[in-house]
């Protein structure tokens, strides 16, 4: 692991995504991943890794071939079908749990039933999950997760400490690498040190790549930024 001069974390292979206390990671269970997580993508191959960018990332180029691989084919097929994006899926998320705030939103499913995966929760650390139709934006009923007072207390003093917003923490990814928000979460930075921070997953629609921001939730800084074309 190394650092340049602005600080910012420049790491090699595929990025672990935020410490969270497994809030997402139960409800990503059950369907096939966009992203997120845990790893995506093919394990033969390490996706680049470096520090964030100062300016939006440019499209990578097409393969020669034209072809694209199976992480790429699926979001292809997905992503265009999802007529709802993050923003309003977290919107009729919060509006499903009164008195909480954002914690994590997924794009999964298939072309013919795209849906968030998103999970809400007040400010006592209760968590829950809540699926939202990706084409007609409808919530289905929250369903409580941990009741595990460790798990609650942690996750209430996360949400003490993040002072950014999904939104703005997907503002920020979307001004470096201009696509299609696909996944956000709220967890403990890599590095450690007590940072909360935001993982945004951005899906590039002319290759359909994906770039990862872990974005701290106090200063709005980048901390690093993946790009995964595996």
């Amino acid at each position: 692991m190394d650092t340049n001069r602005s600080g910012v974390v420049i790491r090699r292979g595929r990025p672990a995504g935020p410490r969270a206390i497994g809030l997402v990671c139960a409800v990503a269970a059950a369907g096939a991943l966009l992203s997120g997580c845990g790893s995506s993508g093919s394990d033969t191959a390490s996706p680049q890794k470096s520090a964030a960018p100062s300016r939006a990332v440019p499209a990578t180029a097409a393969s020669p071939s034209g072809s694209l691989n199976a992480d790429q084919a699926q979001r292809k097929a997905l992503v265009p079908k999802a007529k709802v994006d993050y923003g309003q899926a977290l919107k009729a998320a919060i509006a499903a749990v009164p008195s909480s705030e954002a914690i994590a939103a997924e794009l999964k499913g298939t072309p013919a039933s795209p849906y968030w995966d998103t999970v809400v929760a007040t400010t006592d650390g209760t968590a829950y999950a809540v699926r939202v139709d990706a084409v007609s934006g409808k919530a289905q009923k929250p369903q409580p997760q941990s009741d595990d007072p460790d798990d609650k207390q942690e996750l209430a003093a996360r949400l003490g400490k993040a002072t950014v917003t999904a939104q703005q923490a997907a503002q920020t990814a979307t001004e470096k690498t201009k696509g299609t928000v696909t996944t956000i979460e709220l967890g403990d930075a890599d590095h450690g040190n007590d940072t909360v921070a935001w993982t945004v997953g951005v899906v590039t629609t002319d290759d359909w790549n994906e770039t990862t921001y872990e974005i701290d939730a106090t200063t709005r800084k980048v901390l690093w930024m993946n790009i995964d074309q595996d």
